[in-house]
């Protein structure tokens, strides 16, 4: 899933250290008002401007392998995220700013490095890492977010998202007219502030769902305990 050089530093210094531990038609309201474009625009506009949010996401290959995250961030350089795979093992981060905390459990390490520990124990410590060591595939997150559009925009069906009103926006990925490509679908609250509730993608390789709540709400981030913590540094 993510590069071997973190999952080797995370095993090695934890096992090192001897840690065993919907109604159809377009209805009133904004999405009556707005073309799909402009209602997904005023959609990415909204959430560029969030303070906080929290992004849940749960997604499948075609080999049937899936994993789900959750993440509370700022936006900006403070989250915490938790990405768990059903194939086993999870693995937590908290980033504040420049530093990440990563935490991964028991089955993660046992997975990863090939071997179980002794006795099986629970795995509770965070390794302190700098940020800027993470790298694409590695399991850590970045805090921002790609409130972008692009494509065209085609309206479809009011729904209900998390019990608030919605309007469906379907964008294809495809390249060309040659090419299937995969669609999202963005789900955008039609009452109150125009949210983007939800998107859900649908392709050859993969399907996710991706959810977005607690909308400015207290972040409350903060590093683990010191006595909870190793860095990262120790292991070399």
């Amino acid at each position: 899933m993510r590069a071997k050089s973190v999952t080797v530093v995370l095993a090695g210094l934890l096992l090192g250290a001897a840690v065993t531990g919907c109604a159809g038609g377009d209805g009133g309201g904004r999405g009556a008002e707005l073309s799909a474009d402009a209602l997904l625009d005023e959609a990415h506009k909204t959430m560029n401007a969030l303070k906080t949010v929290t992004i849940a996401s749960s997604t499948t290959g075609s080999a049937g392998s899936s994993y789900s995250s959750r993440q509370t961030t700022d936006l900006k350089g403070r989250c915490t995220n938790k990405i768990t795979w059903t194939e086993g093992g999870s693995l937590e981060q908290i980033r504040i700013d420049d530093t990440d905390y990563v935490r991964p459990d028991r089955a993660y390490l046992d997975r990863w490095s090939g071997r179980e520990a002794a006795g099986g124990k629970a795995q509770d410590r965070w390794i302190r890492t700098p940020s800027s060591n993470a790298k694409p595939g590695d399991g850590l997150v970045d805090c921002t977010w790609p409130f972008t559009a692009f494509g065209k925009a085609e309206k479809g069906n009011r729904t209900e998202i998390g019990g608030r009103p919605a309007v469906a926006l379907r964008v294809s990925d495809a390249k060309d007219a040659g090419d299937a490509g995969g669609t999202y679908t963005f789900y955008v609250a039609t009452e109150g502030e125009p949210y983007l509730l939800e998107v859900a993608y649908r392709g050859s390789d993969y399907r996710s769902t991706t959810s977005f709540s607690a909308f400015d709400e207290p972040l409350g981030v903060r590093a683990p305990a010191a006595d909870d913590v190793l860095d990262a540094a120790d292991a070399g």
